[in-house]
């Protein structure tokens, strides 16, 4: 039976499927009724489901628990669902991640995907079967909207034109970043605030902006994304 364009009702199922009784789901969504929307239907597929609507919920949440599939928005009231992403991947490895968001600028899918989320749907293209789509990320598959796919496409293929004859060995920070823009650079690719640079640093908040519009000047880019996507290309940080 087939309702929306997904599968739904009974699966075939194989060697490598989890039985949904067996998938335990961190939801984080500060919206209640689109909350109660995913809840609902992710219990009634028999995926056992907790929800947390701010970040401070879903971190304890996850002290108690770590869950085979963490499904979170990205604006939350107490932070940023990068923020939450990033730990969740440092600590549980095999946790899938994915992000069900509004927001689908370069910047916000770049930082997600580099943190660790292995899926990214906007809400406005969300799939009518929730389900399946737990399904599929734990399959190991990366449900993606089009449109965000076709993003990736387009970098990926501009990428690889610029790449087309690599140099002999690693070019490492022909951009000549001094020591403090690198370390202010991997602050950036972790999705850490100005404020929490400048914390981790011994900075003062007013400076970081300067240091950062200098390193988007030696990169030759526009945003964060991009200035993470140079650094790593170059060699200058890990991820």
């Amino acid at each position: 039976m087939r309702r929306g364009g997904h599968a739904v009702g009974v699966f075939a199922m194989t060697e490598q499927d989890e039985a949904p009784a067996g998938i335990t789901i961190l939801l984080v969504e500060d919206d209640a009724p689109t909350c109660w929307r995913l809840q609902d239907a992710l219990i009634k597929a028999e995926y056992e489901v907790r929800t947390a609507g701010t970040l401070g919920e879903a971190r304890q949440a996850l002290n108690s628990r770590a869950p085979r599939v963490l499904l979170t928005d990205l604006r939350l009231p107490d932070g940023h669902g990068i923020e939450l992403i990033r730990e969740t991947r440092q600590r549980f490895p095999d946790t899938e991640i994915m992000v069900i968001s509004a927001l689908g600028d370069e910047e916000s899918v770049i930082s997600a995907i580099t943190v660790g989320a292995t899926g990214y749907l906007l809400k406005d293209a969300f799939p009518t079967d929730i389900a399946t789509t737990v399904r599929e990320l734990v399959a190991g598959h990366s449900p993606i909207s089009a449109s965000i796919a076709r993003f990736i496409v387009r970098r990926t293929q501009g990428t690889a034109q610029t790449t087309a004859e690599p140099p002999p060995g690693p070019v490492l920070n022909t951009a000549r970043l001094t020591p403090r823009e690198i370390d202010i650079l991997w602050g950036i690719a972790k999705g850490f605030s100005y404020a929490e640079i400048a914390s981790h640093l011994g900075l003062s908040r007013q400076t970081v902006p300067g240091h950062i519009k200098n390193i988007y000047r030696k990169l030759e880019v526009h945003t964060r994304s991009e200035a993470v996507f140079e650094a790593v290309q170059q060699g200058l940080i890990k991820l």
